[in-house]
């Protein structure tokens, strides 16, 4: 009988007892030592091969799913898949295998510490080289980024294990040493990659890339470690404060505004445009953008496509919150509750009156503006409550975010919309609040960041002040400083749908604040009892969506288990658990808390 060795031996994907030549393979096929390690082109070949694994730049997560539908399946409460998740409720358990942590899914770090080991033996420069060293130790910091945030303290290993290597059997190492060893990892990537510098796109990673995720990786461990302290869940990390990585991730943030004050490069794009914001996400190539840093290029040419285009137009299985929508400012820069310019949520137009720029950009609105299909001249008028199946609009507020009007793609089922990982807008709002979260944020700070975001969509008389930040009565973090909910809230509306907001509840420690006893609502569903036009097959659909006794839409009313609200495990449920062959074969992994 074949021997599977699960525990995190499958970092070397072995195979054993009936099947000893499983160990021989290498990473990628067809290579063997003796032909290969030849020339830095060589390194080029191998390198490359990370950019198409899913592992470490996913092209969508699902059937059907886009990069704006990430965050519902993630379970948000900013973005509302049709079903509940089950997770966010408290509903996960224990896998026997798999999980996350099966060999395949440790595969590809095999595969970069296979280069690791041998890169060296390339007989050429380091100048020839050093490039596609960075690369790999580029992608190593991103993978285990991602195991990071999935179960905590992990193994580490930067070099190929043996079958024979002690470190198969050993225990994690605490989340702070891992992730310390990453950081490690993109400093060496910064100084080997080189500088893109608003010079021509290579589908490469550049050392402005490097930065970018190494200020992303900095604030996420830094905030997790500060909120989890303070709020001394089982996940806080003893002896840090997290200090020192929102340190970091401000260094990192800030080299970055000072290569765009002194090159130009990287920067926003579409400022002052009419409808930039989103315009920003329909593009199908991002190679003269100078916002967007790192993205996935589509072809139908190539036969690299994807199914987006079919999906946004009828609301893609989800929509956003109220509570996302409520979140917008008024022109004036005053939350909702204060503005005299607000106009209510009765309707989709009343909603957008005098708002935030972006939340017209973000949602379809029946203004006879937001089109379908540019070929056709089909306009939106009403969410798609009538289309069967996963879909329609969970909440009437439906994503235009993102959604191209290219008729042609749809109907072929090819989307080449480009797929965006990383945008300098990001990077802006990490500088803002690491500098926040130190207590040394100026208005100067402010003007680069916060407000020139808002700048870019002409929000010029709802500038944010330091000195005159509005109360709102429906802050967030009221236990926080006015500045820091600021903060948090342009980075809610300028990522929204972005595949952000649950890695920002997790570091922030913010489920009890904003997932827990909470159903997320939707829009006011009476505005489209009596709308002109409207069939009789949406008037039917219509009837049968569930509201609240003020009468907004309530997608989650007919589930028992969301009856009091979401039941997220406070104890438990911010880091998955090690699956139960894995910990019984290797008992030294131990189990993360409440599993």
């Amino acid at each position: 009988m074949k021997r599977f060795i699960y525990a995190w031996a499958s970092l070397i994907l072995l195979l054993v007892a009936c099947n000893d030549k499983f160990l021989e393979r290498l990473p990628l096929a067809n290579i063997s030592d003796a032909d290969y390690w030849k020339s830095p082109n060589d390194l080029k070949l191998y390198v490359n091969n990370f950019y198409n694994q899913d592992a470490l730049l996913p092209s969508r997560r699902a059937w059907g799913a886009g990069p704006y539908t990430i965050d519902a399946g993630d379970g948000s409460e900013t973005n509302i898949g049709i079903n509940y998740n089950r997770r966010m409720n408290g509903e996960a358990t224990v896998p026997s295998s798999g999980g996350g942590w099966s060999a395949d899914d440790w595969a590809v770090l095999r595969n970069i510490n296979y280069f690791m080991d041998h890169y060296k033996k390339v007989n050429a420069p380091w100048d020839k080289v050093k490039e596609y060293v960075g690369e790999a130790l580029f992608f190593r910091a991103l993978f285990y980024f991602d195991k990071l945030k999935k179960f905590g303290d992990l193994p580490r290993s930067s070099t190929t294990l043996s079958p024979a290597s002690d470190q198969l059997y050993a225990g994690r190492l605490p989340r702070n040493q891992v992730v310390d060893s990453i950081l490690l990892d993109l400093d060496n990537a910064i100084n080997y990659l080189p500088v893109r510098g608003g010079g021509s796109w290579t589908g490469h990673v550049t050392k402005e890339v490097a930065l970018a995720l190494q200020a992303r990786i900095a604030l996420y461990e830094g905030t997790w470690e500060k909120y989890h302290g303070q709020k001394g869940t089982p996940f806080k990390v003893a002896g840090s404060n997290g200090t020192k990585f929102i340190q970091k991730a401000a260094a990192a943030a800030g080299e970055l505004i000072r290569m765009s004050e002194t090159n130009g490069f990287p920067a926003l794009d579409n400022i002052g445009v009419q409808d930039g914001y989103w315009m920003l996400f329909n593009r199908k190539d991002y190679a003269a953008s100078k916002e967007v840093l790192l993205w996935h290029k589509y072809s139908v040419a190539d036969q690299v496509t994807h199914t987006w285009t079919r999906y946004s137009v009828n609301g893609a299985g989800m929509g956003l919150s109220k509570s996302m929508v409520d979140s917008y400012l008024c022109l004036d820069g005053l939350p909702i509750a204060s503005s005299p310019l607000y106009a209510g949520d009765r309707t989709l137009k009343d909603v957008v009156t005098n708002r935030d720029p972006r939340l017209n950009q973000t949602i379809w609105v029946d203004d006879g503006k937001h089109v379908k299909w540019y070929e056709t001249k089909l306009f939106f008028t009403t969410p798609t409550f009538e289309i069967n199946g996963a879909n329609n609009t969970s909440t009437g507020y439906q994503v235009y975010k993102g959604h191209t009007g290219d008729y042609t793609e749809f109907n072929a089922s090819q989307s080449t919309q480009g797929y965006i990982y990383i945008r300098y807008a990001e990077i802006l709002l990490a500088y803002a609040e690491a500098q926040a979260e130190l207590g040394t944020i100026s208005q100067s700070d402010i003007d680069k960041t916060v407000n020139a975001l808002r700048k870019r969509v002409g929000m010029s008389n709802g500038l944010l002040q330091l000195a005159n930040i509005p109360s709102d009565p429906n802050r967030e973090f009221p236990t926080l400083s006015p500045i820091l909910n600021e903060i948090r809230r342009e980075r809610k509306i300028e990522l929204a749908a972005e595949w952000f907001r649950i890695d920002d509840i997790f570091r922030w420690a913010a489920a009890d604040e904003l997932l827990v006893g909470k159903r997320p609502l939707g829009a006011y569903r009476k505005q489209w009892e009596n709308y002109p036009g409207a069939t009789a097959d949406f008037l039917r659909a219509l009837a049968t969506v569930p509201v609240n006794a003020q009468g907004y839409i309530d997608p989650y009313k007919t589930y028992g288990a969301m009856d009091q609200g979401y039941r997220f495990n406070l104890k438990r449920d911010y880091l998955l658990p090690i699956p139960t062959n894995e910990t019984t074969l290797n008992p030294k992994l131990g189990q993360n808390p409440g599993w």
